[in-house]
């Protein structure tokens, strides 16, 4: 079972989770009706609301940075993106996060286990600390953001997930982070139990994390 050290936060309730899959990212395709969910008026299990977005935002606030612009949300550019019809497929496990997120509210991290380099741990990150987030070379500052952060750093947030341990071709197990805020335990949990559905009617397995204190 993989291992996550969480940082002490009086503002998060993560919730996380490992997939498997039965081969190789790039051959398994997205399904239809995967697919279907990534429109905005898609029947879903949970609903998005104003009082979690702004709750969201306050739970990034904590550690100084400023979740606005470009900074915002991952959940916050879904819903817009979607809105514009420029929300496309991506991959299997990119889309099942993406579906859930748009519809429940909550930003979501998915990154490549095999790229994620043990000890993992969830913390905020330092001032100053950036990682590269696309294909392009683009940085974000993630100074103060709650983070993922494995050997070499921080790696993934609910703003922008790091290039270096997004999924690719080659992937075949998952971890994916639901950033929810104290208050709305419930709501994450619907989430995530509908996540892993997808994911399974997709033919992959998922699995518990063991999350535990530092020390």
């Amino acid at each position: 079972m993989v291992e996550l050290v969480v940082d002490p936060h009086p503002r998060l309730a993560l919730v996380a989770f490992q997939a498997n899959l039965p081969g190789p990212l790039s051959s398994l395709a997205s399904p239809p009706w995967l697919r279907e969910g990534l429109a905005l008026d898609a029947p879903t299990p949970v609903e998005r609301s104003e009082e979690l977005r702004q709750v969201v935002r306050d739970l990034l606030r904590h550690g100084g940075y400023k979740p606005t612009g470009r900074g915002k949300p991952a959940s916050e550019y879904l819903v817009k993106a979607a809105g514009k019809g420029a929300l496309g497929s991506i991959n299997l496990l990119v889309d099942a996060c993406n579906v859930v997120s748009l519809h429940s509210g909550l930003p979501i991290s998915v990154v490549d286990l095999d790229r994620a380099a043990p000890p993992l741990r969830v913390g905020i990150a330092d001032k100053g600390a950036r990682y590269v987030f696309n294909s392009a070379g683009q940085e974000i500052d993630v100074g103060g953001l709650l983070c993922l952060f494995d050997r070499e750093g921080p790696c993934a947030n609910a703003v922008k997930d790091s290039q270096r341990t997004k999924t690719h071709d080659d992937t075949r197990r998952s971890l994916s982070l639901l950033w929810a805020p104290i208050g709305h335990e419930d709501q994450a949990a619907r989430a995530a139990d509908w996540y892993r559905e997808l994911l399974e009617r997709a033919d992959a397995t998922t699995g518990d994390v063991s999350m535990v204190a530092p020390g």
